[in-house]
């Protein structure tokens, strides 16, 4: 019994070392911030570990520098360029955590198990996918005599 309670108590401090480490990573990505600003410095755009915009500045004389549609693309080009970075930065965070062999990257785009054809518009293409819809799984005669 002494042997199972000392596997037992390696499993609960395997798993305790896990969670903390989780949540490490967890505090770690939420922390991961980017940010890119134009050449001319007027605009800056900042994003969080997902790439969400979290703060955008703009500068009194980027209105008179730029047309509203300029500006809107360089929001657009910054941010893009922005979230880049992040998601460098949140993969740097989460390799240690993850299996050798896992892609950081590809996991934070939420595609780390996914082929090609799986990523393509049209999804996989499974011959032998059979459809189930609008089939009545119930033989009405059966019911008929029973009621």
């Amino acid at each position: 019994m002494t042997e199972y309670r000392a596997q037992v108590d390696e499993l609960l401090a395997d798993y305790h070392r896990s969670r903390e480490q989780l949540s490490t990573v967890q505090r770690d990505l939420a922390a991961v911030t980017a940010s890119v600003s134009s050449d001319d410095g007027l605009v800056t755009a900042v994003v969080g570990a997902r790439g969400a915009l979290t703060d955008l500045l703009i500068a009194d004389d980027a209105y008179d520098r730029y047309r509203p549609a300029e500006l809107a693309a360089q929001i657009v080009r910054l941010a893009g360029e922005a979230t880049v970075r992040a998601f460098s930065r949140a993969a740097d965070v989460l390799a240690p955590a993850l299996p050798s062999g896992t892609d950081p990257q590809a996991l934070l785009l939420g595609t780390a198990d996914l082929t090609e054809d799986d990523i393509a518009e049209d999804g996989p293409q499974e011959e032998d996918e059979a459809s189930f819809e609008d089939q009545n799984w119930l033989d009405d005669g059966e019911w008929s005599g029973s009621r």
